[in-house]
């Protein structure tokens, strides 16, 4: 299945936005997610299923002053 990550095309097998994210290397880490532009809470990324041609807006927080 053909995803968008960051305006970047990726190929994923069928599943959630947390399979997804684990496969392409975000597992664990602290991040903000987004699917076709809506938030989706961490909680929430187990259970939201993702569609051929999905956008997801990944953003990590950065530290500093």
């Amino acid at each position: 299945m053909r995803i968008f990550l960051n305006d970047d095309m990726h190929e994923v097998s069928p599943g959630t936005l947390a399979a997804a994210l684990e496969t392409l290397g975000f597992g664990g880490r602290k991040i903000a997610t987004a699917v076709n532009g809506r938030f989706v809470a961490a909680a929430a990324r187990p259970r939201v299923e993702l569609a051929d041609g999905d956008k997801i807006e990944v953003v990590a927080p950065m530290q500093g002053g």
